[in-house]
């Protein structure tokens, strides 16, 4: 069972719209460093450090903002990461209540029909293609959450520019890519 796109379209503007308005923007991708700086700081208890001023790093991105990424680091337990881990427990929620079977979450027919219902190229699939997209992200600054999403709704020009930029490649890779369906 899928739900009408209308339905979650207007959905999801009503989550963003009270997100904005409640707490912040929406924005995700920079979770993932903290999630990175997390299992550093496990691996290297040097790697973020309390100090009289707040929290810094030996990591010169951890400690730029005057150490808001390794206080985040330091102290996981903030908006902006449990909203990305609930975002994880979303998806797993969804797929139960699709009542998808385990063969369908692995490989979904759309992928099936174009590229073979082999699992393991699905996830090699799945990882190159997370691993483009979290790279552009950061190396724009941002997420598509963030940009697109959030930087719309506040009318930010640049949030329409890279909407537009958006849409100008995932149309024609998604028709080259999905052209037998």
């Amino acid at each position: 069972m899928l739900m009408d796109w209308k339905i979650g379209g207007v959905a999801l503007g009503v989550v963003f719209f009270l997100a904005v308005l409640l707490v912040k923007p929406i924005g995700v991708s920079t979770q993932f460093v903290i999630l990175d700086g997390i299992i550093g700081d496990a691996i290297n208890n040097e790697l973020v450090v309390k100090t009289d001023e707040g929290f810094t790093s030996s990591n010169a991105y951890l400690a730029k903002s005057n150490g808001k990424y390794a206080k985040n680091v330091a102290n996981p337990l903030n908006y902006s990461f449990i909203f990305v881990i609930a975002m994880a427990i979303g998806a797993v929620v969804s797929g139960v209540a699709r009542r998808e079977t385990k063969e369908e979450r692995q490989v979904p027919s759309l992928w099936r029909k174009n590229f073979g219902d082999s699992v393991a190229k699905r996830y090699v699939g799945a990882f190159i293609g997370g691993f483009i997209v979290i790279f552009g992200a950061r190396l724009a600054g941002g997420c598509t959450s963030g940009h697109m999403m959030s930087g719309m709704m506040q009318t930010s020009l640049s949030g329409y520019i890279f909407t537009l930029g958006v849409f100008a490649a995932a149309i024609p890779t998604a028709m080259i890519m999905y052209k037998r369906s």
